[in-house]
């Protein structure tokens, strides 16, 4: 019998023109939590369809306790006890949330769906997950986080043998993170082997039993401990050399005249008395635990939801934005989205087509044609300037990496020359360098006297960025917190504010237990 409940032995992967794998191999134990880790497009995401039974090795074998499998397809693939969360999310949007947890499993009784009992199913899971959420509620009504977090609820419940998360916690906060960590460390008691793939290396260090290392599809590092491993350790073989990713210097420059104003907004969707300023030259967070309203309040800065009171204030004049068209042409305003596959970017459409769409207005023809010299010759300055890596301007953003995805999607509103910018989780799935890089370009807009409201899941994001940070909670502002960037103080003044929300005090008393 087999130590190992998995087994990828020097598998390969060829796609045309490109070797995403090449001798690689990987161990998983009952009862461990592994980290698989890589830049992105080191083959990690080629790694992970070869278990889900998506796609099956051109070289190598798959084991399964010690006996060579192949899965036909990811149907095979989970009634052999492996459950995956793809990092792409594979839920059916006009399905209820009970509907999609239960999708492949739904209960019936002489051919009719047992509702009243998928429904209960559904909620244990939910309460599990400490998800106050209807299970009737349409998977299109909620946020990209609470989406992430049915994901995972969906892989949980199969109660399977293997399971594996490919950045499980890109879109939610660290206390929804800590959730999630503890019902994996206890399927890690239960035996469970669970292959966790994240960004983020603190979670690598403080969650996983060992880990492996992915380089340009080739191994860099094989079944380690991580006890006694650093970030550092991580960081080298993972870029493959020392002091690759340069740290962020303290900005000096000094915030200008008052860009964007919310005030006393409310919102047809619940917010209430929202005050906030972002001035010139200023990068302002915005923090609060999945569903206290963020994402939602700069959707409705962008006109996607009603206000019910208030005023959004541009250089000091109230702006009716009813559409994302005017919060580009008639108030400056762009917006990285947090979901950049279905909104940041047109994923069938060219690196300089998504790069220039936020300037057709300005270059189009008389009648509506778009000159590709203007469009390439913007795109091309973005490339350089950010290193997006694409073999030619013309490679649909679809075939790119989610790195130089998001760099893309940062790209456009940069060559819109905007002078405000509301930033919605900018790294999410990015591998650690870009994140660096991304760090960076965000800081450097700022000294270009770019307004910039940031949104983050990503506490440490939030204290490293921010100049200064308010608190949402329950789709109000709680309070603000000035950051002097250490990030105990910070995050601590930051909890307090969250822990005294009424409907936050339960649920953080319970990740303290």
């Amino acid at each position: 019998m087999s130590e190992f409940l998995f087994e990828a032995r020097d598998v390969r992967k060829v796609y045309p023109g490109v070797t995403a794998l090449d001798g690689v191999t990987l161990k998983l134990r009952p009862g461990e939590i592994h980290a698989l880790l890589g830049e992105n497009g080191a083959g990690k995401s080629s790694l992970i369809k070869m278990l889900a039974g998506v796609h099956a090795p051109d070289g190598g074998a798959l084991y399964l306790g010690g006996q060579q499998v192949s899965f036909a397809n990811p149907r095979a693939s989970m009634a052999a006890g492996v459950g995956v969360v793809h990092q792409e999310r594979n839920l059916v949007p006009r399905y209820s949330i009970a509907e999609n947890l239960f999708l492949d499993r739904i209960p019936t009784k002489n051919g009719f769906v047992q509702r009243a009992e998928m429904r209960a199913r559904a909620q244990r899971w939910l309460s599990r997950l400490e998800l106050d959420l209807d299970p009737d509620t349409k998977v299109q009504e909620l946020s990209v986080a609470h989406m992430q977090m049915i994901e995972i609820g969906r892989a949980l419940s199969l109660r399977s043998k293997i399971l594996v998360l490919d950045e499980p916690t890109a879109s939610i906060t660290g206390h929804e993170a800590e959730l999630l960590f503890g019902r994996l460390r206890r399927l890690r008691a239960e035996g469970v082997a669970v292959l966790f793939v994240s960004h983020k290396l603190e979670e690598v260090l403080s969650l996983c039993d060992r880990y492996t290392v992915l380089r340009d599809g080739q191994m860099a590092c094989a079944d380690q401990p991580i006890a006694g491993a650093t970030r550092d350790d991580l960081v080298r073989h993972m870029v493959g050399r020392d002091g690759a990713l340069a740290a962020l210097t303290h900005r000096t420059s000094q915030p200008g005249q008052t860009r964007l104003k919310l005030s006393d907004v409310s919102t047809e969707i619940g917010h209430h008395d929202i005050n906030i300023e972002v001035r010139a030259g200023e990068i302002v967070g915005l923090y609060g635990l999945v569903g206290s309203g963020r994402s939602e309040l700069a959707h409705a800065i962008l006109g996607r939801h009603r206000l019910s009171g208030g005023n959004v204030l541009v250089d000091g004049a109230p702006t009716k934005i009813r559409h994302m068209r005017d919060a580009l042409r008639n108030a400056g305003i762009g917006y990285v989205s947090e979901d950049r596959k279905g909104e940041g970017l047109i994923l069938s459409h060219s690196v300089a087509r998504n790069t220039a769409v936020t300037i057709w207005h300005k270059i189009c023809h008389p009648l509506g044609l778009l000159p590709r010299r203007q469009e390439n010759g913007v795109a091309k300055h973005f490339v350089d300037e950010l290193t997006i890596v694409t073999p030619h301007l013309d490679q649909n953003c679809a075939n790119l990496s989610g790195g130089n995805q998001q760099k893309i999607s940062i790209a456009k509103w940069l060559a819109a020359d905007l002078e405000i910018l509301i930033i919605d989780e900018p790294t999410v799935g990015v591998d650690i360098r870009t994140k660096s890089h991304i760090h960076r370009l965000i800081w450097d807009l700022a000294d270009r006297g770019v307004a910039e409201l940031l949104i983050s899941s990503d506490l440490h994001e939030m204290v490293q960025l921010a100049d200064r940070i308010s608190v949402m909670s329950e789709f109000r502002i709680r309070g603000e917190v000035p950051n002097n960037r250490d990030y105990d103080q910070t995050s601590q003044n930051i909890m307090k504010i969250i822990h005294q929300a009424p409907e936050t005090t339960g649920q953080l008393e319970r990740l303290a237990q």
